[in-house]
């Protein structure tokens, strides 16, 4: 049985904080959003709590009617517990060596394998096409997961919104391609 689901980094929003709302163009791009997934057959949303994620789908989710689920396994990559001023070193090194983290931060294979975890529950339900509503970190490393040439530059590429559709393989694993940026 071939599984697959749409991966969508959210939309502008206005900073990296949970409560971080939309853009007044984050939120054009939302409604946008909706209108390119209304042409796919979905049929489940799950989604970062974040508040810039839930603002991302909720156009789509009035549209269908389709109830947006709250995974907190999909959350941004904490870097750290303090801003720090070199964020963007420990983003690269993240790609190169996923156990580094900044200090009060998770390595980039604990965001991993809590990303797969809110991938599989998306992937569990009798669904044939889900949304997953996550962030550009842990989107990366995800991607980076199915193909290990996505790197630092392939993160640094991803737009607000970005939409990758992903598709398990015959003979295991998965494949992805962007299909909206």
């Amino acid at each position: 049985m071939t599984q697959r689901f749409l991966l969508v980094r959210h939309c502008e929003s206005s900073g990296q904080a949970a409560d971080a709302a939309l853009t007044e163009r984050g939120l054009q791009q939302a409604q946008a959003l909706a209108e390119f997934l209304a042409a796919h057959p979905v049929d489940r949303i799950v989604s970062s709590p974040y508040l810039r994620a839930r603002s991302t789908i909720e156009p789509f989710a009035r549209r269908t009617g389709l109830p947006v689920e709250l995974c907190d396994d999909l959350v941004e990559h904490r870097l750290s517990a303090e801003p720090i001023a070199e964020w963007r070193s420990f983003v690269a090194r993240a790609f190169e060596d996923a156990s580094s983290r900044a200090p009060g931060g998770d390595s980039a294979a604990e965001t991993l394998a809590r990303a797969w975890t809110g991938i599989r529950t998306a992937l569990r339900a009798e669904s044939r096409l889900p949304v997953v509503v996550a962030h550009g970190q842990l989107i990366s490393l995800v991607l980076q997961s199915i193909d290990a040439r996505f790197g630092y530059a392939e993160w640094e590429s991803l737009t607000n919104p970005d939409v990758h559709r992903v598709e398990s393989r015959e003979g295991g694993g998965f494949a992805f391609r962007r299909i909206w940026r």
